[in-house]
């Protein structure tokens, strides 16, 4: 009887180490995302009076294209989407075109963008859609499913229009 209450306590100790270890190691990974998050958060809390953020996302399309999306509300409760550039070693850009701020009103919020992606793509299924910026212009960028192929497609967030006719990428 005294075997197994020391062998199940030392069983229940290395399953906790593991818990423990395993949780330690994602910390360790997600380090550096979740610095440049907050980084991203207090880059648009002083430039763009973001008080309330309710969605961050991050968009990479190349390597002068790396943004964090934030979106939120300011102080007189308008929700605003924010676009702070970083530098490919996770650092926020800084400059006049550092931060970009639009009302969600004056532009195309991720509802209508969805019912557009729909009439436009019928048959479709959305895997990931998100703000970021291509070619210099800030907007939509859909990644989807159709007919068993992959593509991608941007969409202006000024007006939803479509920009250019998009990617497809190759089947295996």
């Amino acid at each position: 009887m005294k075997k197994r209450r020391k062998w199940l306590l030392l069983g229940i100790l290395l399953v906790l180490l593991l818990l423990f270890g395993l949780s330690q190691f994602y910390a360790y990974v997600m380090k550096d995302q979740w610095n440049e998050r907050s980084a991203a958060k207090e880059v648009a809390e002083a430039r763009a009076g973001l008080t309330e953020v309710t969605k961050a996302q991050k968009s990479v399309w190349d390597e002068n294209s790396v943004y964090w999306v934030l979106t939120g509300r300011n102080a007189a409760g308008t929700d605003l989407m924010v676009w702070v550039r970083f530098t490919l070693d996770g650092k926020p850009a800084g400059g006049d075109n550092g931060v970009y701020v639009e009302e969600v009103s004056k532009g195309t919020s991720e509802q209508k963008i969805r019912s557009i992606i729909a009439s436009d793509l019928p048959g479709s299924s959305i895997e990931r859609l998100l703000p970021g910026v291509y070619n210099g212009e800030y907007a939509w960028q859909l990644f989807y499913k159709l007919e068993g192929r992959y593509y991608y497609k941007f969409y202006r967030f000024a007006d939803g229009s479509a920009i250019g006719d998009g990617y497809s990428l190759p089947s295996r």
